[in-house]
């Protein structure tokens, strides 16, 4: 009995003395899925209204509307999933959240051109600006995922910055919308009520019931 008293016992003090997030970068994405999720905040419990609802969308709008776009691209994702993990685990971001702005962005790159959107200005899975960054890597490696990914949490930070009384989901949001419109277009809470925030956090909920 002794032994095995001892052994929970060092179990206890290793988790205890990693801190808040014993798994964040020590674990391993395919062992414990459901155990990692982020420093960021909890998508499941964060309110999203979804995709905006207007006179030209009211099918394919609200909550069902970003999940019926998110399981569209959920064949077009799926070969990325291993390495959106890896990459999720790497900056501390919700795996769910990387699958949902490669939905949203690219379509799990089912419509780019050699990683490029239509009018050649934006590049990978999650659509960086040439204008703005120098891209690293090919459009689908892991380089340039961890670059993108590396854009996003710069962002979220940047908003835990300059907004340091908002709360985590609405830097969250901020970190979201800044990704998209830069940080400058943020001034208020109401400037991170938009429909690319509310639609990528509807397909985020999807993507982790599908196991991201």
């Amino acid at each position: 009995m002794l032994p095995s008293v001892v052994f929970w016992g060092l179990i206890a003090l290793i988790g205890t003395s990693r801190g808040s997030y014993p798994f964040t970068h020590s674990m391993s994405p395919h062992l414990h899925p459901r155990l990692y999720r982020g420093c960021y905040g909890d998508i499941m419990t964060i309110e999203t209204a979804g995709a905006t609802c207007d006179l030209n969308s009211l099918i394919s709008c609200g909550i069902r509307g970003s999940e019926m776009f998110a399981e569209m691209d959920l064949r077009a994702i799926k070969p990325y999933q291993t390495l959106i993990k890896e990459v999720g685990q790497r900056h501390c971001v919700d795996p769910a959240i990387i699958a949902a702005i490669i939905s949203r962005e690219s379509h799990g790159g089912s419509v780019l051109r050699d990683g490029w959107d239509h009018r050649g200005l934006k590049f990978g899975l999650m659509q960086l600006d040439k204008q703005i960054y120098q891209p690293v890597g090919t459009w689908d490696s892991k380089e340039h995922l961890l670059q993108a990914v590396g854009v996003l949490t710069d962002r979220i930070k940047a908003i835990q910055k300059k907004f340091p009384t908002w709360n985590t989901t609405q830097h969250l949001k901020g970190g979201l919308s800044a990704f998209r419109s830069g940080i400058e277009a943020i001034a208020t809470p109401a400037d991170i009520d938009n429909d690319y925030v509310n639609d990528v956090l509807a397909r985020a909920r999807f993507y982790r019931r599908q196991g991201y």
